[in-house]
């Protein structure tokens, strides 16, 4: 029995081991078509949203979506609101952050993260919003405006906005190493109640409010991400009415509405796709002309070309002044004053404006202070009018051979000029060049870098001369007046005066608005008399938008271009 049961078993045996094995080939074909049909089912999400995207791309409005395609000129170089310095950076945290304050429609300061404040000639106070929300959906709390102030005045965070926060009670202390950052003077002595301890008394405090260094930062999600804080889309955390959805670096940003920002329904976008990133102006054109992007700013060589077309061209100013800075470093040539002077009797801002640049709304610079600024009864150039220089060749080349004698040398070398690569940077530089031959007998090198290395080779001065421009960062004529203060990092020559130090002390300190503007003549003066900068052109700005697409604002102060209340109406 035994023997024929184990006969049994071994036959049993077999025959299962021949099942399976027979088995094994189907199950095998069964899990490959579950995973090929997987497979097949991500290529074609993918598929649909590579579609979708380059459909957004190049769709310059759509109105049922309410979506809009743009190009910007950079790309960001970072969006740590506690390092950017730049404009690129600026327009994108205009939308994807909020402060306390913010712009409103025309222009003005209106409440933002905070719902009511209240300043003294000591102390502001600020109330947020309960309903302000991150847009992981916690709460915007006080301790995330110290938090975030607090780092950017850190000596080893080295912000070059840092001298913003001077403003603040020890600001500068706690920025020079001089005091801990617990002296700094702000406080939260409730979760939704911000109290600012003011250095002295501040005229201008509540427009600080709107620049991005003024910007919130959530701690906890700071030191998550450390170094890389700001670098990518999912390195920040948004407050403002946008989020950062994609970011493909070096070809477009995708920023989708932002379901937890306070104000969302009164944002009307849901995308706002910078589908390229460009200089290149003609290209730009081609792209507004097929379609593909909403608006686009013209230059001389293509306005034409607009108008041929027969498109509606709008103009304003974007409260920006460029002008050729010189390198004051004990090193350099250009350190001279006479050198400078001699330069001052020779440019003419004139033709350049009008014979080279040629674009409606530019105006020939006179000042470190544009004209649109105001003063105290009236705009501040009024009150105020810039100091002249006659051009003069003879005068010029006799500060020249004084400089010469000075520096004692007998042959001037080649003198670097850093600029961008736009095409207006190439076309104004080479104009500069070819004066500064033919009038002067200088040999000027030309350093051409793209923004972000030549925003590098600006800080640490390795350049003789250098064609730059400033943006304003609040309304107040100091967003200008304090640029070549000796301690301002933004002061990439290094220039240094006492008697500019003590001017623009006045102006930050004083609340008598006619003391103020008698220092702001002061700091005029001394930029003309020093030669500290040559102001070249204000400028403006022509474009051309889709008709679609309305309220659009073009800021002086703020993004330069600001969506945050635009949308697209229907075709007609």
């Amino acid at each position: 029995m035994r023997l024929k049961q184990d006969d049994s078993n071994q036959q049993k045996s077999s025959q299962e081991t021949f099942a399976n094995a027979a088995a094994k080939p189907l199950i095998l074909l069964f899990c490959l078509a579950i995973v090929f049909f997987f497979l097949l089912l991500w290529a074609l999400n993918n598929l649909s949203q590579l579609v979708s995207s380059q459909t957004t791309v190049n769709e310059a409005v759509n109105w049922p979506d309410q979506s809009i395609t743009i190009a910007i000129a950079e790309e960001p170089p970072q969006l740590n609101n506690s390092l950017s310095t730049d404009q690129s950076s600026g327009m994108i945290l205009g939308h994807v952050m909020e402060g306390l304050l913010r712009f409103s429609d025309d222009g003005s300061i209106e409440a933002g993260i905070a719902e009511r404040w209240e300043i003294t000639s000591s102390t502001a106070t600020f109330w947020i919003r309960e309903e302000a929300r991150w847009s992981d959906g916690s709460p915007i709390l006080a301790k995330d405006f110290v938090f975030s102030w607090k780092t950017a005045l850190l000596p080893e965070t080295a912000s070059e906005y840092a001298f913003l926060l001077y403003t603040i009670k020890n600001g500068r202390a706690v920025n020079e190493g001089i005091l801990p950052e617990n002296e700094l003077g702000l406080s939260a002595p409730e979760p939704r109640k911000l109290i600012v301890k003011l250095e002295r008394p501040v005229a201008y405090f509540d427009k600080l409010m709107t620049f991005p260094t003024y910007f919130p930062i959530q701690e906890k999600f700071y030191t998550q991400k450390s170094e890389r804080f700001g670098a990518d889309a999912k390195d920040l955390i948004y407050s403002g009415p946008f989020i950062i959805k994609t970011w493909v670096h070096g070809a477009r940003l995708l920023l989708e509405k932002n379901p937890f920002y306070w104000d969302r329904d009164n944002i009307q976008l849901n995308q706002i796709n910078i589908g390229y990133i460009t200089q290149d102006a003609s290209a730009k054109l081609n792209f507004f002309q097929d379609g593909k992007i909403a608006l686009t700013d013209l230059t001389a060589d293509n306005l034409d070309n607009a108008m041929k077309n027969r498109w509606s061209i709008k103009e304003s100013q974007d409260g920006a002044l460029f002008f050729l800075e010189f390198n004051h470093r004990a090193s350099r040539l250009t350190s001279n004053l006479s050198f400078r002077k001699a330069l001052q009797y020779t440019i003419d801002m004139d033709e350049l404006v009008y014979q080279v640049t040629k674009l409606p709304g530019y105006l020939p610079g006179k000042s470190i202070f544009p004209v649109w600024l105001h003063g105290t009864n009236r705009l501040l150039r009024e009150e105020y009018p810039a100091p002249e220089v006659e051009l003069n060749s003879a005068i010029a080349k006799r500060h020249l051979k004084q400089a010469q004698r000075e520096l004692g040398i007998s042959v001037w070398p080649d003198l670097v000029l850093l600029t961008g690569d736009t095409p207006t940077a190439n076309t104004q530089s080479e104009w500069l060049q070819g004066v500064l031959k033919n009038k002067l007998d200088l040999n000027i090198k030309i350093d051409k870098q793209i923004f972000k290395q030549r925003l590098a080779k600006m800080t640490s001065g390795e350049f003789d001369m250098v064609m730059a421009g400033w943006g304003p960062d609040y309304d107040d004529p100091l967003t200008f007046g304090d640029l070549f203060a000796s301690w301002n990092l933004n002061n990439r020559g290094r220039y240094a005066s006492r008697e500019m130090d003590n001017a623009i002390e006045i102006a930050q300190s004083s609340t008598d608005p006619n003391d103020r503007v008698k220092a702001f003549n002061s700091i005029q003066q001394i930029i003309f008399d020093d030669a500290v900068i040559l102001p070249m052109y204000e400028r403006g700005l022509t474009y051309v938008i889709h008709p679609q697409l309305k309220n659009v604002k073009r800021r002086v102060l703020g993004a330069s271009t600001d969506y945050t209340k635009a949308y697209v109406t229907s075709p007609p």
